[in-house]
């Protein structure tokens, strides 16, 4: 008998019996925190007696707050979602693989999601119509035009694959979509005995901002498109206890500061506390008065503070939104009996609840937080609204080239007729994303903010393009049902799409005009966008200063025109009286705010938008779908082609082997990001992958972007390091202008060339590759082509100072080696800048069941010198070496299928 057996026991909720696994009476368990708790049912539910045993569970109870993780267990996701940029690469594998398990002899049924994996279409609306009433509409015709290839593609998976279902194009952002409909808290399912299970929901998704869930209660974070694909297939991930941080909340929000303010308070403390690799959990009598949106927003925003994860305890807070949400009044019944049965209930002024023990500790009184906004480049670089003017001023001058014009610039339009634009000026003023438009609070604040300013008789400045992309159909519904989308409507804020869109970089263009201005006169204008992301390049690829802010703030940025702007002193116009009117005049108070939130906001709109949310429109039921269990590829194809990671695979692996006579591709600085490496947004006819388009007949303006066209990996190989902010200081070593973007050294040819190009020129002579980096390698969204995209340029490993945790495991997943130079050391400090040759020894250890903690590294300079250190290995799990030794994770999922 195994725990597993032991704790299986009956519940009852809302008049049904469930059978569950009481983890209540467990030793050790009163102390966990929330989050560890939800990791102990998931173990105890799982035990196979191979890879999770009563043992594991029993380093998990004996959990030591202060230790440093050390401990491998295996956490097994009760569902996969996924966004399409990231989704479509993965149903290319899946269909892929079961080509590969035809060849091998095999059942290509087997290759089957294993647990619920949903996929939402939301990455791929671009704001080409904005500013007029039918934008929305013509929006999603261009995004199906564009898309038609991909998305007959995701509704033959849809078809093909058991446990895959699609929301269609056109219903809200993928993390909106699960915390109003596809989580469920507490889930359950018929068993053989005809008993029904009740068990945790938790979920991983290809998207970083999986972790808005944790404000339900709901355990799960963001992994690569290469993970989840495992974790679909049955695989658990393999994972170290985590040290937990608990962070109290007491206080309330003041008047005048909103939730994003909040979550920026909490990304500025927790980047500089240091929570990489570690779990944020939130409590104390505070959370209770934090409402759910808002602990979404929170939850949302664990990528930028840089945690696994940021979770709240399940409470009553959880059930309102539940019933709010439209749930049945049986399923929050399950998820209260269930939480409280086995000690999840968060309500920390029950006589019997206990505080957890935390391995460390931050504290925040809401009532000490102070209207803020985040840029130019990073979401952690906070600024107060109140210095946002003298910041701008300080940093702006590093933006600016000897070509910069410092005066004002002509522009005539037909749209927005003539205006003088000039550094600072704000091109994009966009309410977007995930983090914000979840959030009935700021996004009704925005409504009044556009009411009063219309009152008033302000408008945006002509030069700034507008637009209002909410994260659900319900956000139109009650701004519709206060009266104040005809107020944003006249403020040029129309409803544009129901999708990811400015965070993404799916801004759409500028005007024609405004975008001759910038570049011609090297102008430094700005976005102000209430999403997560701010990166270099993100947000449109004429702006190159890019701030997060409320929606509220979003829309008086527009009015103001510029970011050189203060708005205590400077007024943002003057009314019909010719008074000047300030933001103070035009802001809501929270009590406004409320009010029209309790008054609009309701459980109908929830079940009306959800009733059909698997159906699609016209659009998507038109769609001519293919069939059969093996997906009919078309050679021809620039959208969606069989993937080559299985071509010439064998049933066993060949050995792992040493590196020898390494170039390096890329030398880079610190805080490198997945928006750096992987391809997104628009890409230029002049690259390689504009080139392969061109040869195949594709017009520029038939580009699109390139997350639309993530399941073709001629494209996305070919713009892997290919970000226009990209700096590959190895054309500096050899004496070269460093061009930015994606640009190397090719030491055969002895040229400066594009990294694609070299890279094929280093593949045909069988030169392996390694990359050379800084701190926090790898930093935001869980990007799978950062790491395919890698390997798919020969890069055999990558050497930094430290990698963030989502790109560490996708490298590996693809079979590439993560190593980090010896503590202390970076490439500077060893005297290496990327000409000399390298030389990786001690890797073949692997072959015989063992993961080195080091590996010697030998690189030999131009002169004959040589410089030697041992590289951390940074496999950090046993499972994480079988797959390295498999060649990837799915070469290892395949082969034990096949089993």
């Amino acid at each position: 008998m195994s725990l597993r057996d032991d704790q299986l026991a009956t519940l009852k909720a809302a008049g049904k019996d469930f059978d569950y696994y009481n983890i209540a009476n467990l030793d050790g368990i009163d102390h966990l925190p929330y989050s560890l708790k939800v990791l102990v049912e998931n173990l105890v539910r799982n035990i196979d007696g191979a890879n999770i045993t009563d043992e594991h569970v029993k380093t998990l109870l004996d959990w030591d707050p202060n230790a440093e993780p050390s401990h491998e267990i295996q956490f097994t996701p009760s569902r996969v979602i996924m966004q399409d940029f990231t989704g479509v690469p993965c149903i290319v594998d899946l269909a892929t693989m079961r080509d590969a398990v035809k060849d091998l002899g095999g059942d290509p049924e087997v290759i089957n999601p294993q647990v619920q994996s949903d996929m939402v279409i939301d990455h791929s609306v671009q704001i080409d119509k904005y500013g007029i009433a039918d934008a929305v509409q013509q929006n999603m015709d261009i995004e199906y035009q564009r898309n038609g290839e991909r998305y007959q593609f995701l509704r033959w998976g849809q078809q093909a694959f058991k446990n895959f279902r699609v929301v269609p194009p056109g219903t809200g952002i993928i993390h909106q979509v699960n915390i109003e409909y596809l989580a469920k808290v507490v889930m359950s399912k018929a068993e053989a005995n005809g008993n029904a299970l009740a068990y945790l929901d938790s979920c991983v998704g290809t998207d970083s901002h999986t972790t808005t869930e944790n404000g339900l209660g709901v355990l799960g974070w963001g992994v690569g498109g290469i993970e989840a694909e495992a974790a679909m297939l049955g695989q658990p991930i393999s994972m170290l206890v985590p040290r937990v941080v608990g962070f109290k909340l007491t206080g309330s929000i003041p008047e005048g500061v909103t939730a994003t303010d909040v979550v920026l308070t909490i990304t500025d403390m927790l980047r500089k506390h240091g929570v990489v690799g570690k779990f944020v959990e939130f409590y104390g009598e505070g959370i209770a008065s934090v409402p759910l949106a808002n602990r979404a927003t929170i939850g949302n925003m664990g990528p930028e503070f840089g945690s696994t994860c940021g979770i709240f305890p399940i409470d009553n807070v959880t059930l309102d939104y539940l019933r709010l949400t439209g749930r049945s009044e049986e399923q929050v019944a399950l998820v209260e009996a269930y939480a409280k049965a086995n000690k999840l209930w968060g309500d920390a002024s029950d006589p019997d609840y206990v505080e957890p023990q935390y391995s460390e500790y931050e504290e925040l009184d809401l009532g000490t937080v102070v209207p803020s906004i985040a840029g130019p480049k990073r979401p952690q670089d906070r600024i107060l609204l109140s210095e946002a003017k003298s910041m701008f001023e300080k940093t702006a001058p590093a933006y600016e080239t000897e070509k910069t014009v410092k005066d004002p610039v002509a522009v005539s339009t037909d749209f927005r007729g003539d205006f003088d634009i000039e550094n600072g000026d704000v091109a994009i003023a966009s309410i977007t994303s995930c983090t914000n438009t979840s959030n009935p609070s700021v996004m009704i604040a925005a409504g009044l903010i556009a009411r009063n300013a219309h009152a008033k008789g302000l408008k945006p400045k002509p030069w700034v393009k507008t637009s209002l992309a909410p994260g659900s159909q319900v956000v139109a519904d009650y701004l519709k049902a206060a009266g104040l989308q005809d107020d944003l409507d006249a403020l040029g804020y129309q409803l544009v799409g129901f999708g990811c869109a400015t965070c993404i970089g799916n801004s759409g263009p500028l005007l024609p005009e405004i975008s001759e201005a910038i570049n011609a006169n090297d102008l430094t204008v700005t976005a102000v966008l209430s999403g997560n992301r701010n990166f270099e390049g993100r947000i449109s690829p004429d702006v190159k200063m890019n701030y997060l802010a409320s929606p509220p703030l979003v829309i008086a940025y527009a009015l103001a025109g510029t970011m050189d702007f203060d708005f205590e002193t400077q007024p943002l116009g003057t009314d019909a009286d010719g008074n000047d009117v300030y933001l103070k005049d035009i802001w809501p108070t929270n009590s406004e705010v409320a009010a029209v939130v309790g008054g609009t906001v309701s459980r109908e709109m929830f079940l009306k938008d959800y009733a059909s949310v698997f159906d699609g429109d016209h659009r998507w039921k038109g769609l001519d779908v293919p069939e059969g269990e093996l997906f009919a590829w078309n050679d021809k194809s620039t959208y969606v082609r069989k993937q080559t990671f299985f071509d010439g695979m064998k049933a066993t692996p060949d050995p792992v082997a040493d590196i020898h006579g390494a170039r390096v591709l890329a030398l880079l600085g610190d805080s490198v990001t997945t928006d750096h490496i992987s391809p997104a947004g628009a890409f230029k006819a002049s690259g390689p992958a504009g080139k392969y388009l061109t040869e195949r007949g594709v017009e520029p303006k038939n580009f699109n972007s390139y997350g639309s066209r993530r399941g073709n990996h001629e494209i996305m190989v070919r713009g892997t390091f290919g970000n226009i902010r990209l700096r590959n200081q190895l054309l500096a070593s050899v004496g070269e202008e460093v061009t930015p973007g994606g640009f190397t050294y090719d030491f055969l040819a002895k040229k400066p060339t594009t990294i694609f190009e070299a890279s094929r020129d280093y593949i045909d002579n069988k030169v392996p590759l390694v990359v050379l980096a800084g701190k926090e390698y790898g930093t935001g969204s869980s990007r799978d082509w950062a790491a395919k995209g890698t390997v798919m340029l020969g890069v055999k490993a990558v050497i930094t100072e430290s990698f963030e945790r989502i790109h560490r495991s996708n490298l590996i997943g693809m079979g590439v080696l993560p190593l980090q130079f010896p503590a202390g050391e970076s490439y500077e400090s060893l005297g290496l800048n990327g000409t000399e040759t390298y030389d990786i020894a001690g890797v073949e250890k692997l072959n015989e069941g063992v993961t080195p903690k080091t590996v010697h590294v030998t690189a030999t300079h131009e002169d004959g010198s040589k410089t030697e250190f041992d590289a951390v290995v940074r496999i950090d799990t046993p499972g994480e070496a079988d797959y390295y030794r498999n060649g990837g994770i799915l070469q290892y999922v395949l082969r034990n299928l096949m089993k």
